[in-house]
């Protein structure tokens, strides 16, 4: 079986990954994976073999592991029929990246890391906004801080490592949704997946 392409979006909270995924999916033959969404849907399934250790590592603040991660993951790319995906928000951290390379060398090949790459209080004035409207829970400036330091310190690294290996689009995410896209639109037509 051909492997699946796998193009890993990644910038910070607020930088615009989500806006981005949903042009793409409009525009190019990619399915959207969110590794924070999937983990949800799976926390509600009646019957989940990881329904119950993934609500206690939420619970407990914890990360949920990187198996569980990938398992699901890889079950939503058998079951979408589709061949080149989109994944955002994930690897977030070198566990992450090193349990993606142990699970999914055989399933999946990286051909692109999108990096949105944002300034600061760009992503914080648009993710206090955003939370003015969201519902989610962590558009506050107290989980905001959390989340830009794991960022720096944690996903930052995954993007340098990416770098190493030529595969990082570096896409300046401060301009309009539009012109961002303008910029996603050259990478994906170059990609030619």
């Amino acid at each position: 079986m051909a492997k699946y392409n796998v193009l890993f979006v990644l910038g910070g909270p607020g930088a615009g990954k989500g806006t981005q995924c949903d042009l793409i999916v409009k525009n190019y033959d990619y399915k959207h994976l969110s590794a924070g969404d999937l983990l949800r849907e799976e926390r509600q399934r009646a019957g989940s073999q990881y329904g119950e250790e993934i609500e206690g590592h939420i619970r407990a603040g914890t990360i949920v592991p990187v198996e569980i991660t990938c398992s699901l993951l890889q079950r939503a790319m058998e079951d979408s029929g589709k061949k080149n995906f989109l994944i955002d928000g994930f690897p977030r951290n070198k566990d992450n990246l090193d349990g993606w390379n142990k699970a999914m060398d055989d399933v999946a090949t990286v051909r692109r890391v999108l990096f949105f790459d944002c300034r600061e209080d760009v992503c914080v004035d648009r993710c206090l906004n955003r939370g003015k409207t969201s519902g989610r829970s962590d558009d506050n400036m107290e989980s905001l801080k959390k989340r830009i330091h794991t960022y720096n310190n944690s996903t930052m690294p995954i993007i340098d490592h990416y770098k190493a290996l030529d595969l990082v689009s570096h896409l300046h995410a401060e301009k309009t949704p539009d012109e961002v896209f303008d910029d996603v639109k050259k990478v994906l037509d170059e990609l030619k997946l």
